[in-house]
């Protein structure tokens, strides 16, 4: 366990929706039994974008540096399953993801990652930083706080790289993993080369948070919620999502630490701030390209506009563990919400490898 005492020494060692009742507790029962008898993974009911607005209560756990808030849904001693959001959104990036896998019988564990909704730093000291290894440690510690020993990884954007990073370096805490847009670990140097010009086009936010324009932009709680809307416009054009959808996410932006969380993730990875050297270690073994060998789905959204061409051939070689890729036809960036039977299929599927 990572307390936050012994935090530091883990980091410079490199280790490491209200629940469902008789439905969740049958639903464990037959996970159980499939896991066990190496049965087909069961079909996933189709569930309608926009089903549930909201889960039923939010936790509050210390756990490392932070005071973690999250949601759980789902039988308590059901296999576990993490949920991990990105910017600019929050947890109900999993709302109708996270029901339909307590309905199969997992424990449902969907974080608020730091700078976001209720987490919050104990120390006003403590440096607000957001580096890759930074953020794959604060779930490391809220597995360790919730006394999870192993669960599926499944997230999107910052939360594919976070839940990347764990299957990468300390395997033995991840079962299974489920990466939207493949393999996203960042290599610090090899993200000063420039990107085809249409690629670039896409992070146009990236560069606009490295000016003092972008910071100003982002310390204004109305111009970065207009900002933020922009982003989900663009970046999912063929999900009809209403103003009300949004509106819950954006709350999570009230956080004090946001902005400076949020600047510093993209300015770190642009090389433009300093991460600190505790992570060093981390880093130097993430900049390797560490290959994953856990068993892993792939999934791409086709109207995204970040999707590597090549159907995952881009990272195949990163994968060495039993493997599957799925491109989502129609479906844009925020593959979580716009196709949760699909990404709640992967996760069942991924955990009967």
């Amino acid at each position: 366990m990572i307390s936050r005492r012994g935090f530091g020494r883990a980091v410079g060692a490199g280790t490491g929706a209200a629940a469902v009742a008789l439905a969740g507790l049958e639903g464990l029962s037959a996970v159980s039994a499939a896991r066990s008898s190496g049965a087909t993974a069961p079909d996933v009911p189709p569930a309608a974008p926009g089903t549930h607005t909201s889960f039923a209560s939010l936790k509050q756990v210390r756990a490392g540096l932070l005071d973690i808030g999250y949601a759980e849904v789902g039988p308590a001693h059901g296999p576990v399953v993490i949920c991990l959001h990105g910017w600019p959104y929050d947890i109900h990036n999993f709302v109708d993801v996270a029901p339909l896998l307590a309905a199969e019988g997992y424990r449902v564990v969907v974080p608020y990652l730091r700078g976001h909704g209720t987490t919050r730093f104990l120390s006003s000291r403590t440096f607000r930083n957001a580096q890759q290894s930074a953020i794959a440690l604060d779930i490391v510690a809220l597995m360790d706080a919730l006394k999870i020993e192993k669960a599926v990884l499944a997230g999107f954007d910052w939360g594919s790289r976070t839940a990347d990073i764990i299957a990468a370096l300390w395997p033995e805490r991840c079962k299974a993993l489920v990466s939207v847009s493949g393999y996203l670990i960042t290599d610090l140097e090899a993200n000063k080369q420039p990107l085809p010009p249409k690629a670039e086009y896409a992070w146009w936010y990236q560069y606009y948070f490295a000016t003092e324009r972008g910071r100003l932009a982002m310390e204004d709680t109305a111009k970065r919620h207009d900002l933020a809307r922009l982003v989900w416009d663009t970046v999912s054009p063929t999900w009809d999502f209403d103003d009300a959808t949004f509106d819950r996410t954006a709350a999570a932006f009230e956080n004090p630490d946001y902005a400076a969380i949020v600047l510093h993730n993209y300015r770190w990875r642009l090389s433009l701030a300093d991460g600190e050297r505790r992570y060093d270690g981390l880093e130097k073994r993430l900049a390797a390209r560490p290959v994953i060998e856990v068993p892993t789905i792939t999934l791409d959204a086709e109207r995204d506009p970040f999707t590597a061409p090549g159907d995952g051939s881009s990272y195949r070689d990163r994968f060495t563990g039993t493997y599957d890729h799925r491109t989502l036809a129609g479906i844009g960036h925020n593959l979580p919400q716009e196709a949760p039977t699909a990404f709640a299929q992967a996760v069942v599927d991924v955990d009967h490898f």
